[in-house]
């Protein structure tokens, strides 16, 4: 299940359950998309991946009988900061930009 991150790990912009604009790589890095198009070139700092939107979460159970939605998983509410350097940040962009990211 997914973490549901709270926020941008680059400018630290709140990214609450249902919003629209919260992007993740594969290993649920979360940035806002602002970030992950215009300064990350959705280049993934971490991984090198790319960014696609994160699903939302459903704020209520609509199965009966399954313990779905925000309800029964919350959110999480702990925030990450991305551990990157501006320069290593910049490198990595640098390098994986122009190349597709099936081929990085």
């Amino acid at each position: 299940m997914l973490d549901l991150r709270p926020n941008c790990e680059l400018c630290d912009r709140d990214l609450p359950p249902d919003a629209a604009e919260a992007r993740i790589c594969s290993y649920e890095c979360t940035y806002c998309a602002d970030c992950a198009e215009n300064v990350l070139h959705n280049v993934c700092p971490t991984c090198g991946g790319n960014f696609l939107p994160r699903p939302i979460r459903p704020r209520r159970n609509h199965r009966e009988g399954k313990a779905l939605g925000l309800g029964h998983h919350p959110a999480a509410t702990r925030r990450h900061h991305s551990p990157w350097s501006a320069a290593q940040i910049a490198e990595m962009v640098d390098r994986l930009a122009s190349i597709a990211p099936d081929q990085r």
